[in-house]
C-alpha cells in the first residue's frame, strides 16, 4: 500500500512549511516586503534554503515513488527518510551560516542519486 512513501510525501510538505516559516519570519524581522527577494543576508539565506528545498522536492518526490513502485519499497523509504533528514540539516545549516549547508546537501544528494538508480533499474528490469 506504499504507506511509508505516503508518509514521507506528507513529511516533505512539513519540511517545506518549516522552510517557508523561516522565510516569513526573516521577512518580518528584517522588514523585507514582498515581492523583494534580496536584503539582509539572514533573509537571503532563509529564502535560498526554501527555494533550494522546493527545487530538490521536484526531483525527490517522483524518484521516491518510482523507486517505491518499481524497485524496493523498504530501501526507497530509508532513502526518503535520509533525504528528509538531509534537507532539514541543510535548511538549519544554511540559515545559521551558508558554509554549514554542505553536509545536509550531500546526504540529500546521495539519497536522490540512489533513488534515481533504483528507479531506472526497476523500470528497465520490468520492461525486459
Amino acid at each position: 500500500m506504499y504507506l511509508q512513501a505516503a508518509l514521507i510525501t506528507a513529511l516533505t510538505t512539513v519540511v517545506i512549511t518549516i522552510a517557508m516559516y523561516f522565510v516569513g519570519q526573516a521577512r518580518g524581522k528584517y522588514k523585507i516586503h514582498a515581492p523583494a527577494i534580496t536584503g539582509h543576508p539572514d533573509f537571503e539565506r532563509a529564502f535560498r534554503a526554501h527555494q533550494n528545498t522546493l527545487e530538490q522536492t521536484v526531483m525527490f518526490l517522483p524518484l521516491l515513488w518510482l523507486a517505491t513502485i518499481y524497485s524496493n519499497e523498504q530501501y526507497a523509504a530509508y532513502l526518503g527518510y535520509a533525504w528528509l533528514i538531509g534537507r532539514l540539516w541543510y535548511i538549519f545549516g544554511y540559515i545559521a551560516d551558508a558554509k554549514k549547508r554542505s553536509m545536509g546537501f550531500m546526504v540529500g544528494a546521495i539519497a536522490l542519486i540512489i533513488l534515481l538508480i533504483m528507479s531506472f533499474w526497476g523500470i528497465v528490469s520490468q520492461m525486459m
